[in-house]
């Protein structure tokens, strides 16, 4: 098991930036797949962005080229840099982590992930 949690989250203007942070403590010896979700109100919970030890990162099309996601394996600290944010992202944002790999679809797929933060909100004005 592995204990996440998240922070950085904010209010901001569109087009503005925030830098999100997930905390992974407990058995981060395992090789962990770890991902960025998002929840907006009234909508159910979609894939952002997710990497894996290696630092292999996939997007979800409505984020490439604005997110980043990292990982700092010497911290356990899992990133997702946004940029360019639109009211549209605004949700909450969770960190989630799984020991399986996941695929070029499965990994967007919140019931493929075992461990949850509790979430951060990100409110974006226009």
């Amino acid at each position: 098991q592995v204990q996440l949690a998240e922070s950085g989250g904010g209010s901001v203007q569109a087009g503005g930036s925030l830098r999100l942070s997930c905390s992974a403590s407990g058995s981060t010896h395992i090789w962990w797949y770890m991902g960025w979700f998002r929840q907006a109100q009234g909508k159910e919970r979609e894939g952002v962005a997710c990497t894996d030890s290696f630092g292999a990162p996939k997007y979800a099309d409505f984020v490439k080229g604005r997110f980043t996601v990292s990982i700092d394996k010497t911290t356990n600290t899992l990133y997702l840099e946004m940029n360019s944010l639109k009211p549209e992202d605004t949700a909450i944002y969770y960190c989630a982590a799984d020991p399986f790999p996941k695929g070029p679809t499965s990994w967007a797929v919140s019931e493929n992930y075992r461990n949850w933060g509790q979430g951060t909100q990100v409110t974006v004005s226009s």
